[in-house]
């Protein structure tokens, strides 16, 4: 059926419990992973920050945005091992994750992508949006969501 699918995470519980789901599906299919997550890009500091001295160099920024990337995808790197299923890692930098999961969906090839729904509603949905949503909507692949 599917060959190869796309687990995107962001280390939230929600997101961990759609990686062993996605997981299980990759297994019974036969089909291989690209485990993935988007960390927010860097900004430039404001004139507070300045003035704070709390300002960091975007060669730093970047060492620190790998390291939580794999602290996100070490677990889930692990979970795809003990499971027998054959995978890859993959982050980038962004502050639209919906965009680059589909981006990343695309550049690897996939043929699916399987994703949690946070299942905000109400205000918090208002304000924070529907990362999954957006993807639903913006992707021409097959998109599974585990709620």
């Amino acid at each position: 059926m599917y060959k190869h699918i796309l687990i995107p995470t962001d280390g939230s519980e929600t997101a961990d419990k759609a990686v062993e789901a996605g997981l299980a599906f990759a297994r019974e299919s036969g089909a291989r992973v690209t485990l993935f997550t988007a960390v927010p890009e860097y900004e430039v500091p404001n004139e507070a920050a300045v003035m704070a001295r709390r300002i960091i160099s975007i060669d730093e920024h970047d060492r620190l945005s790998a390291q939580r990337a794999q602290e996100i995808l070490a677990s889930a790197a692990k979970r795809a091992r003990d499971a027998g299923v054959d995978y890859d890692t993959d982050f980038v930098q962004s502050n639209r994750p919906s965009e680059a999961i589909v981006a990343a969906a695309g550049g690897h090839g996939c043929d699916a992508i399987f994703m949690s729904s946070h299942g905000r509603s109400g205000l918090a949905r208002m304000w924070h949006g529907s990362e999954t949503e957006d993807v639903l909507s913006s992707s021409t692949i097959p998109t599974l969501v585990y709620r």
